[in-house]
C-alpha cells in the first residue's frame, strides 16, 4: 500500500502543495503526475497511488497554489483559464515543481517522467517544451495539444507519448495535425495514440456527459495504460 504524503514547494512567488507516493524505500524512477483542472483531488490521489504501487515514486503537481483548490464535481474554467492565458507563468509553475521531485530523496534524479490528465496532459507537454535537463518522458492522457506560443521552441529531448480520444471537442483534428507538425518541428521523438469512438476524459469513471464530448470509455481506458506502461519499460533502462 502507498504512503502519500503532502509536501510545500515554491517558485519565485508562490507557495504550493503537492503529494508524494511512495510504496518503497529508497531512490526510485518517478512520475510527476499533473492533475485534471480540479487540482490534486482524492481521485488524483488514487492514481498517484496506483503509480506507486508499480515500483515508481509518484510527485503529484499542484499548479493552482496552496490552499487554491478545484471542485471535481464542479466548473473549474475560471481557474484553468487563468492559467492558458499565461503559459509563461504555467511553465514557470511546472519547472518549480520539477526541480523541487528532483531534491526529494524518494527521487532518482536520472530517471523522472511527467504523466498527465485533461489540463494535466496539457501540463506534461508544456514541461516537455520547457526542455528542462533530464526530463526523460512526457505522457497526455486526453489533453489538450495546443502550443504555448511564449517564443521560439529549443529542442524537444523528452520523449513524447500522447493518448488522445479521436473524438475529444477539447483536441480536434487540425489541432492533432499541428501537435504532429510542432514536434517534429522540434525533433522530438513523439508517439501519439489516436482511440476511435472515445471522447474526452475516457480514462475518468465519473465522465457521462456525452452530449458536451466527455464520456468514460473503459477499454480506451485500459488501452491506453497499457500504452503507458509499455512506454515507461523503455524509457526507465
Amino acid at each position: 500500500m502507498a504512503e502519500i504524503a503532502s509536501i510545500d514547494y515554491r517558485d519565485e512567488v508562490e507557495i504550493f502543495e503537492g503529494c508524494v507516493a511512495i510504496e518503497k524505500a529508497g531512490r526510485r524512477p518517478t512520475l510527476l503526475l499533473a492533475p485534471d483542472w480540479a487540482g490534486l483531488h482524492d481521485g488524483m490521489k488514487q492514481i498517484a497511488g496506483r503509480v506507486a504501487s508499480l515500483g515508481f515514486t509518484c510527485f503529484g503537481v499542484d499548479f493552482y497554489g496552496k490552499g487554491i483548490k478545484g471542485n471535481p464535481a464542479g466548473d473549474n474554467s475560471a481557474l484553468m483559464g487563468a492559467l492558458m492565458g499565461d503559459r509563461a507563468m504555467l511553465r514557470r509553475r511546472l519547472l518549480a515543481a520539477y526541480e523541487a521531485a528532483l531534491k526529494h530523496p524518494g527521487v532518482d534524479p536520472n530517471n523522472v517522467a511527467i504523466m498527465g490528465y485533461c489540463l494535466g496532459g496539457l501540463c506534461a507537454l508544456d514541461l516537455a517544451r520547457a526542455a528542462p535537463a533530464g526530463l526523460k518522458a512526457a505522457m497526455s492522457f486526453h489533453g489538450v495539444l495546443k502550443a504555448p506560443n511564449i517564443g521560439p521552441q529549443a529542442p524537444i529531448t523528452a520523449k513524447i507519448l500522447v493518448m488522445h480520444g479521436w473524438e475529444d471537442p477539447l483536441a480536434p483534428p487540425p489541432d492533432v495535425l499541428a501537435f504532429a507538425d510542432e514536434m517534429t518541428a522540434a525533433k522530438a521523438d513523439w508517439q501519439l495514440h489516436a482511440y476511435g469512438n472515445t471522447k474526452h476524459a475516457f480514462t475518468m469513471p465519473t465522465a457521462n456527459k456525452p452530449e458536451m464530448g466527455l464520456a468514460y470509455n473503459p477499454a480506451s481506458d485500459r488501452r491506453s495504460w497499457l500504452a503507458m506502461r509499455n512506454f515507461l519499460d523503455e524509457v526507465f533502462v
